[in-house]
C-alpha cells in the first residue's frame, strides 16, 4: 500500500503460528522470482528478522512490525458493477496508451469510468487523441462517473489473468475504487475533478467514410517518421512519408464514400489505435484537413479520435 494504490492477496498455505511482518518489497520479490517451483517456508522472529527457505536456498531479510503497516481503506459496496476479468483487461489495454504522462493535468493521467444506461464507457485522452471503449452491463446498474489513475489500471491489468468466465466486481465511492477478483483486492484513490466533455467532438457529421484492411494499413506505417501524408481518392489511399534519407510512397485499396482529401497525421497515434483493434477491416471517418479522424466500428464498441498535423499538400 503506497497510499495511492493498495493490493491485498491471499495465498493458501499451512499456518503454524499466526503473525505479521512487513518486508521490503523489492528485496522480497527479487528473491522470490529466483526460487524453484517448490514449497516455501517463511519464518519471522520477535525482531521481525525473516528467513525464507525453498529446497536448498535460504534468504534472510530484515523486516518491520506488521502492526505498523498501513491497512487498505474500507470501501463501501453500495455502488458496483460486475464484468469479466477478460473484458476489463481488454478495455484497459485498448485505452491506456492514450493517457498523458504530464502531471500538470492530473485528469489526463487517468481514465474516465462512466456507467450510464447499463453501459460502461472507459475514456482516455492526452490532448492529441481520445480512446473510448464500451461494454454492455448485465442487470440494473446505478449511474457512476469517476476518474481512475492510469498507473492503477496498468497494475491491475498485469496481475489479473482470469478469462471470460472469471468475474471482477468493481465498487465505487467518492474517493476510492475497489476491484475484487479471485483472492485479490485492489483499492485505488480516484482523481478529483470534472472530466472533459467529449460528446460534442463525437457528434460531428463526417463527410468522408473510408474502409481499409487493418493489417495492410498498419504494415505501411512507420512511427519513426512523421508526419505521414494521406491522400484519399476514390479507390486508393496514398501514403507518403518524407525524411532526411528519402521518401516512401505506397498505395492501398480502399472502399470510400464522400470527397477526396489530403491530410497529415502523426503515424504513431494511428498505429497505437490499430494495434488494439481486432477487426480485419477498419472504418475511418474524416471531415477536412483540420478536423480529427475517427476510427470506429458499426456497433461503436470502440471509438478512436485522432487530431491531424499540418502538412505540405504538394
Amino acid at each position: 500500500n503506497d497510499m495511492e494504490i493498495g493490493i491485498e492477496s491471499y495465498v493458501d498455505g499451512t499456518v503454524i503460528e499466526d503473525g505479521k511482518v512487513a518486508l521490503e518489497a523489492k528485496l522480497f520479490s527479487d528473491f522470490i522470482r529466483k526460487l524453484p517451483d517448490s514449497d516455501i517456508t517463511i519464518e519471522s522472529d520477535k525482531d521481525s528478522k525473516t528467513l525464507i527457505k525453498c529446497e536448498r536456498l535460504e534468504f534472510n531479510i530484515p523486516g518491520k512490525s506488521g502492526e505498523d503497516f498501513s491497512n487498505l481503506p474500507v470501501v463501501s459496496k453500495d455502488k458496483f458493477i460486475t464484468i469479466s476479468q477478460f473484458a476489463l483487461r481488454e478495455v484497459i489495454n485498448q485505452t491506456i496508451f492514450s493517457i498523458s504522462d504530464n502531471e500538470n493535468n492530473k485528469l489526463m493521467t487517468g481514465e474516465l469510468f462512466e456507467v450510464s444506461n447499463n453501459k460502461l464507457s472507459v475514456v482516455s485522452l492526452d490532448g492529441h487523441r481520445i480512446s473510448i471503449r464500451y461494454i454492455e452491463l448485465k442487470g440494473d446498474n446505478s449511474d457512476i462517473k469517476v476518474v481512475v489513475p492510469g498507473k492503477s489500471l496498468s497494475d491491475i491489468s498485469k496481475i489479473m489473468n482470469g478469462g471470460v468466465d472469471d468475474p471482477v466486481n468493481i465498487y465505487f465511492t467518492d474517493n476510492n475504487i475497489l476491484f475484487e477478483f479471485d483472492n485479490t483486492k485492489v483499492v485505488s484513490r480516484l482523481i478529483e475533478g470534472e472530466y472533459f466533455r467529449i460528446s460534442h467532438m463525437l457528434s460531428v457529421d463526417y463527410q468522408i467514410k473510408m474502409k481499409i484492411n487493418k493489417r495492410e494499413f498498419l504494415d505501411s506505417l512507420d512511427s519513426d517518421k512523421k508526419p505521414i501524408r494521406l491522400s484519399i481518392d476514390d479507390r486508393t489511399l496514398g501514403l507518403k512519408i518524407s525524411s532526411l534519407i528519402g521518401s516512401l510512397n505506397e498505395e492501398i485499396d480502399i472502399e470510400k464514400e464522400g470527397n477526396n482529401l489530403v491530410i497529415g497525421f502523426n503515424p504513431k497515434l494511428i498505429i497505437d489505435a490499430l494495434r488494439v483493434i481486432d477487426d480485419e477491416n477498419v472504418t475511418i471517418y474524416f471531415n477536412n484537413t483540420k478536423s480529427p479522424c475517427v476510427i470506429k466500428d458499426d456497433a461503436e464498441t470502440y471509438i478512436y479520435l485522432i487530431l491531424p498535423m499540418g502538412i505540405n499538400e504538394e
